[in-house]
């Protein structure tokens, strides 16, 4: 068992081992089963949601020579059912559900968990129950699963990030399981077959070998009850040997690689210690410290030394990687940004860590506890990390080694891993594709008949939970004021964490603000924040948020998340920096000079070219979203023009905050006003929304992209519908039926299960004030790209002429309805809906409104609209990286 592999730390804190136990925590019930299985309930009345992560402890390590991605692979067939439980009821169990049913496979753990309205707990651990006992893993099922699955490995190695970091791991963990990412390779998938799987899951997937962490808004009691109930009578394994992990010396090397990207990468990769190493609250600190907007790596993007400079830390159990990241212009040289790199980590290694950055970076780690809480799904991620992946007794175990770290020590473990000598270097260099060329569709047989729907009869446990639909409650009670000078003020008290967020946004759109021959200038403007105020240097107000445990960022969009105690600072700070901006002329000149060179290197990457060749085939010549800044027009800005367009377009009255937290209206009132409240603004509103546009013509894009293997696709195609049109109700209903819902939609099921072709599909509306868009996208092998967009096709011609089925509609309107409350279920949910809303000129309870539509919607409702509304034949069809196949 990995128990045999946890250490217990000289700091003390409480580790799970040699029997040591947690002392007892509010609301925290724990329990291990006779067979071995440990559950954790962590009660969480935020919103009525529920998280359940059950967590095997098994990964990559214990994947067989030559085949890295089996943990992978049986994940993926963990969705493809089990003995009392099909892959089609699974598929519709978890859509009607309506919430979060995923997986991620990981070296040391596979985590598998559901997010859902807290009265469907019981259905969420019989499916897991079941999932645990066995699972159907035929050859017939995983030939289809090896499809979609081998389009995940496509889409990863179409990076070149991830393919450097896959030779950074390979040198530095060399004959080690760490040596591979969990992903896998497509020849070892091709050698896999279904009872490899089913072997696999036989020796690993047991009680005994698993962490049932449960968070959210239950009775604790009442929650074990039914785990005993459904994991009890699931019997204990004898479990293999775990592998060996023999840490070879790093040889320094250096790696380079062409990027698509519009800029390139520099990258120095050291080993560091991992979760379960003495030095890992350590390694913690120094990571934060040396990440620091204070810190000399990020420093490398206020200078102009670089476009941008940080450095970050991917801490696996046994060992981690840490790498100082700095970005360059396309066609710029990145020898000086190596450098310079090297020269900031050679004097964190000789001279040692800024002491005040050390004690920054813990307060900072440990606050960061505390804002776990403000998330359902946030806070189960958080237990099960410390569980299984750290070997803590809990999140908050981590705090007391924390507190003990010293600066000496954050300066030995520098001069023990910034070893120039076991430093590896790689450099990404951007390179160009050939230019976009329209074509005529790319030949080849463009028909596919999709096989037709079966209904799916549900086991009488799950048929009963999904026997009534009605609007769910929600827990939201937001007071909604305005300011004297027009700023909209929504306040939504939370009192589950000691913890205060805002979200604050200011409507702008330069596209439609900017004048002529100024594109750009919000985007020069946006950079200039970081660089402080008129009477705080860059320095100064990190310095003076950093201790306050609060992180700000001012621009068109800004927020704070702050201690309740230090609120009213931290809001201080923060309208300081979004109202008096330093916009400082030496500031100005080197965002001038960098932002030059970013866009310079985006009008040649094929992620631009794509974006900008769709727009153009679907909206009409001289649209204002189609505007873009040219490193001459860039050239061109004078820091007069920025500061006359924040005047213009910076205004109280385009401007709603959001404040959730544990923090009353009327202490949010004052304070917000007394921050915010001498903001004016003068002149009439500006428009911010774009036009409405005639319909588009179909057209096709070929856009080369030479770093991809897969193909990556889009149909889109404009719709005769706004935000604010009824027929949205019937459309994003219809929606449902096709992308929501996983396997249980028509997308999904059509594309990735019965063919195979794609690892992802995504579907969905776009639509504006005055304008809309319909989008679908996925990504396959190129020769596949004209079969997938048949189907597509075919699937949305369905939906013109087919009434969806009773069990269809219950489907979609079950994922919409239980939506309301789990757009409930954290911080940045609430701050983000009622922030959207309130920016869109829609009422706060809009969820509400549009769950009493879609109850009320039939399947002809729905045909209508899209019989109307979508033009299957229309769509423009655009394809970065290979071409199709003829």
């Amino acid at each position: 068992m990995i128990d045999r592999y946890l250490k217990c730390l000289a700091a003390a804190t409480l580790i799970l081992c040699g029997g040591a136990r947690a002392a007892p925590e509010a609301g925290v019930l724990r329990a291990t089963l006779d067979n071995g299985l440990r559950v954790v309930i962590v009660r969480d009345p935020l919103a009525p949601v529920v998280t359940t992560e059950l967590n095997y402890l098994v990964g990559s390590d214990e994947a067989p020579r030559g085949f890295p991605g089996t943990a992978h692979a049986l994940e993926h067939m963990m969705f493809r059912g089990s003995p009392g439980l099909t892959k089609d009821q699974l598929a519709a169990i978890a859509a009607n559900m309506g919430g979060s049913f995923n997986a991620d496979t990981t070296e040391s753990v596979t985590q598998f968990f559901f997010s859902t309205p807290a009265s469907d707990l019981d259905l969420a651990l019989h499916t897991e129950a079941l999932r645990m006992r066995g699972l159907d893993a035929s050859d017939a099922g995983w030939a289809k699963e090896r499809g979609a699955i081998e389009q995940e490995v496509s889409r990863d190695l179409s990076s070149p990030d991830y393919r450097t970091y896959t030779e950074i791991r390979a040198r530095l963990f060399g004959g080690t399981p760490y040596e591979q990412t969990p992903l896998g390779t497509r020849p070892s998938f091709d050698r896999t077959t279904g009872r490899m799987l089913r072997d696999f899951h036989a020796r690993w997937y047991a009680p005994n070998n698993a962490i049932l962490v449960i968070a959210g808004d239950v009775d604790p009691q009442a929650a074990l009850a039914r785990v005993r109930a459904h994991f009890g009578g699931i019997p204990k394994k004898s479990l293999p040997p775990r592998p060996r992990f023999d840490f070879e010396p790093v040889r320094a090397a250096r790696i380079a690689m062409p990027t698509d990207s519009a800029y390139g990468s520099v990258y120095l990769a050291w080993r560091m210690p991992g979760l379960r190493s003495a030095d890992y609250a350590t390694a913690l600190v120094l990571d934060r410290a040396l990440s620091s907007q204070r810190a000399a790596l990020f420093g490398m993007g206020m200078d102009g030394s670089a476009l941008y400079g940080g450095f970050s830390y991917n801490p696996m159990p046994q060992a981690g990687v840490g790498m100082a990241v700095g970005i360059f212009a396309r066609g710029s040289d990145p020898r000086p940004v190596l450098n310079r790199m090297r020269a900031i980590l050679a004097d964190a290694a000789t001279t040692g860590v800024d002491p005040d950055l050390v004690e920054a970076a813990k307060r900072n780690a440990i606050a960061g506890l505390e804002f776990e809480k403000n998330s359902v799904s946030g806070l189960a991620n958080g237990w099960s990390y410390a569980l299984a992946f750290q070997g803590l007794a809990s999140p908050q175990a981590i705090k007391q080694a924390i507190e003990a770290v010293t600066p000496a020590a954050v300066n030995a473990l520098a001069r023990k891993v910034f070893d120039p000598d076991r430093a590896l270097t790689a450099i990404l260099t951007p390179q160009s594709s050939a230019k976009p060329v329209a074509s005529k569709g790319f030949g080849g047989a463009e028909s596919f008949g999709s096989s037709p729907d079966q209904p799916v009869q549900l086991p009488p446990w799950a048929a009963q939970a999904f026997d009534k639909l009605a609007v769910p409650p929600s827990t939201l009670a937001p007071v909604d004021s305005v300011l004297p000078n027009g700023l909209r003020l929504i306040v939504q008290p939370e009192s589950i964490s000691d913890t205060v967020q805002v979200y604050g946004r200011v409507r702008t759109n330069q596209d439609l603000q900017a004048p002529a021959g100024e594109e750009g200038v919000a985007d020069v403007l946006d950079g200039l924040f970081a660089f402080g105020s008129t009477s705080r240097d860059r320095m100064t107000l990190r310095r003076e948020l950093d201790a306050i445990s609060a992180s700000a960022q001012a621009g068109s969009s800004f927020s704070l998340a702050v201690p309740a105690a230090h609120f009213e600072q931290g809001m201080a700070l923060l309208a300081d920096n979004e109202l008096h901006p330093a916009l400082p002329a030496p500031a100005f000149a080197i965002v001038q000079r960098q932002q030059a060179g970013l866009v310079a290197g985006q009008l040649e990457s094929p992620d631009f070219l794509m974006q900008i060749g769709v727009g153009k085939a679907l909206l009409p010549a001289g649209d204002p979203s189609l505007r873009y800044a040219t490193p001459a027009q860039i050239d061109g800005l004078t820091l007069e023009r920025v500061r006359a367009y924040y005047a213009r377009a910076f205004r109280p009255d385009m401007t709603t905050i959001v404040v959730v937290g544990k923090v009353t209206p009327e202490q949010a009132r004052r304070v917000v006003e007394q921050a915010f409240g001498g903001w004016k603004a003068g002149g009439p509103k500006p428009e911010v929304d774009y036009p409405a546009v005639p319909p588009n013509k179909p057209a096709h894009l070929q856009v080369p992209d030479a770093s991809a293997v897969q193909a990556s696709v889009q149909l889109a195609q404009t719709v005769a519908v706004t935000r604010d049109d009824p027929a949205r109700f019937a459309l994003n209903l219809g929606n449902q039926v096709l992308g929501g819902g996983f396997y249980a939609s028509r997308l999904y099921r059509d594309l990735r299960d019965r063919t195979g072709l794609v690892y992802s599909v995504d579907s969905g509306f776009d639509l504006d004030k005055h304008r809309g868009s319909y989008n679908v996208s996925y990504g396959c092998d190129p020769k596949n790209a004209l079969q997938a967009r048949a189907i597509v096709v075919e699937d949305l011609k369905k939906m013109q002429t087919e009434k969806i089925a009773d069990a269809d509609m219950l489907r979609a309107k079950s994922i919409l309805l239980r939506q309301i409350p789990l757009s409930e279920a954290s911080f940045g949910a609430i701050g983000g809906q009622l922030l959207t809303f309130a920016s869109e000129g829609r009422p706060l309870d809009a969820l509400s409104i549009a769950a009493r539509q879609y109850l009320a919607l039939t399947a002809e409702d729905v045909r209508a609209a899209y019989a109307r509304y979508i033009r299957p034949d229309d769509f423009v069809f655009a394809v970065k990286g290979p071409a199709p196949a003829p």
